[in-house]
């Protein structure tokens, strides 16, 4: 990475900022994440680092990042670490915090996500969630892995939300990775204008890409968008010649129905014993989530697919010549 002395910055067009590097103005892009995962596992080869972006333009029904979705930074509250010290009622000039019965609740039709009440709450039952940061700042906090990375294979992933909505932000990150000698994946749903994923590719060494159904009907029911952009991108990465893994969540009653498998299967076809699969099994761990975040969710309004499910989906797409890695977990 290049060694950068930063001085007084001159704020310029959102999204950016210009600051004095080595002598020399820069323009230096700027976006919105909600965290970095360390030691990642899960998110391409070896150990890894996974940047989550904030902001995405599916609204899948079982979604478990639900934090993830809007573009802006939210109040998250969880109430089982609150005190109820009080401290939050006075700092709150929009009355949202309230105290009854003992314990404080969270009105979010008067929250204003002004943020006054994070920092006066000790216990830390309340966060802010999402924050702007420079593609430098990111990449430099990667790199404080990068031993665990060339020992193990890994390195970092990019994932959301949807990077692709952040497409500058996205390309400035991978440039300045790719720049450190660093190993790059992009985790994404394919949702996106095909200009900003193909910018994306002379920075990327691996791309996760999410196939959720191959029915229309069905995507827009379950995500609130069409996928014939996702798998016209799709094809147009195939062609790109990038190496590629597909992201499968096995959502019941939904998508892993023999027909739904077989159809995937018929898609991929020209690419069985070329491309992996990966298996990602719904559950319902983040449905506490969307009560923090002051929102209703359907997560929790399915059943977690059985072992025998897992077992049958996987041995479909192996004897189609598919090679399948059953993750825990989505």
């Amino acid at each position: 990475m290049r060694e950068a002395h930063l001085q007084s910055p001159v704020f310029c067009d959102e999204g950016s900022f210009e600051t004095f590097i080595n002598g020399k103005i820069e323009a230096m892009t700027s976006g919105m994440i909600f965290d970095i995962k360390r030691f990642s596992i899960h998110d391409g080869p070896g150990i890894r680092s996974t940047v989550f972006f904030k902001g995405c333009p599916l609204r899948c029904a079982w979604c478990h990042n639900p934090e993830s979705q809007s573009f802006q930074p939210e109040l998250i509250f969880r109430p089982e670490r609150c005190l109820a010290c009080g401290d939050c009622l006075e700092a709150c000039h929009h009355g949202a915090p309230q105290l009854t019965g003992g314990k404080i609740h969270q009105d979010w039709s008067l929250c204003q996500l002004e943020g006054a009440c994070v920092g006066v709450c000790m216990p830390g039952a309340r966060d802010m969630i999402g924050r702007e940061v420079q593609a430098e700042e990111v990449v430099a906090e990667t790199l404080r892995d990068r031993v665990f990375y060339e020992e193990s294979g890994g390195g970092v992933t990019f994932s959301g939300g949807e990077p692709l909505s952040q497409p500058d932000f996205l390309e400035e990150c991978l440039r300045l990775c790719k720049e450190a000698g660093l190993h790059t994946a992009l985790d994404t749903c394919g949702s996106g204008p095909w200009e900003d994923l193909k910018r994306q590719l002379p920075f990327l060494d691996l791309v996760l890409y999410d196939l959720k159904t191959l029915d229309d009907d069905l995507h827009r029911q379950a995500t609130g968008v069409s996928n014939q952009e996702i798998l016209k991108n799709f094809l147009n990465l195939v062609e790109s010649g990038i190496k590629i893994r597909v992201r499968r969540p096995v959502i019941p009653a939904v998508n892993d129905q023999e027909s739904e498998i077989d159809r995937l299967g018929a898609f991929l076809g020209p690419l069985n014993g070329k491309i992996g699969i990966d298996l990602l099994p719904y559950h319902a761990l983040s449905a506490d989530k969307y009560l923090r975040l002051g929102r209703e969710g359907d997560v929790g309004k399915w059943e977690i697919p059985s072992e025998a499910v897992l077992a049958r989906i996987s041995a479909q797409l192996t004897e189609m010549g598919f090679k399948v890695n059953l993750r825990g977990g989505s």
